[in-house]
């Protein structure tokens, strides 16, 4: 389990690309620190297990099932990423619970420069849209942040749909690649996992 509160920033030095999976490398001198094979650290939002160590560097099976949900088939040598390690189970929840099991891509739409921070619009598919609520909590390339606005059937990136805005702080747009994402580009949503529990305990409760 993580908690979206992300320790690093580190950069994807290689991806080997096979038929219908990858294998990336991944450089990240602290969440390395204390790595084993087999562990979890979390990419992005993307929970991968750790499958080689090389000083700096991990290294890590991607399946077609992560390629298809998130945005790791567009990544490539140079490419930053948000680095976070499995909390502990005596460590403190900084952010919420978050799996590492990405529900799927949303699309930056719109940044608002504020003073000293920015609002982050983001278009987020159809399928994920019933479980963000404002004042929610949702994970965007594996951030925690609380959802500030949530707008549906607006145009958008040339389509109608749910539009989702945050808040970023100056630690946040310093500290994780939500601060250099551009409209048009592709983020990792995780979405609350009790409200997906929550709504498949009342779909057995009426059926």
């Amino acid at each position: 389990m993580f908690t979206g509160i992300v320790e690093e920033l580190g950069e994807v030095v290689r991806v080997e690309r096979g038929a219908d999976s990858a294998r990336i490398t991944v450089r990240g001198p602290l969440v390395t620190a204390d790595a084993g094979h087999g562990g979890s650290i979390a990419v992005n939002g993307i929970c991968l297990t750790v499958v080689d160590l090389d000083g700096d560097t991990f290294t890590a099976d991607v399946m077609a099932e992560t390629l298809n949900r998130t945005s790791l088939s567009r990544m490539g040598p140079g490419t930053g990423v948000n680095l976070e390690r499995p909390v502990a189970a005596h460590g403190r929840l900084g952010g919420h619970v978050v799996q590492g099991h990405v529900d799927g891509v949303g699309v930056v739409v719109e940044r608002v420069p504020g003073d000293r921070w920015e609002l982050v619009r983001i278009l987020v598919p159809a399928h994920l849209a019933r479980y963000v609520v404002e004042k929610g909590s949702i994970a965007i390339d594996g951030v925690s942040l609380t959802v500030a606005g949530v707008e549906d059937d607006v145009e958008a990136a040339g389509t109608r749909g749910t539009v989702v805005t945050v808040s970023l702080i100056p630690e946040t747009l310093t500290r994780t690649t939500l601060g250099r994402r551009a409209p048009g580009e592709l983020v990792n949503l995780e979405v609350d996992v009790l409200a997906k529990y929550v709504e498949r305990l009342l779909d057995r409760r009426d059926s």
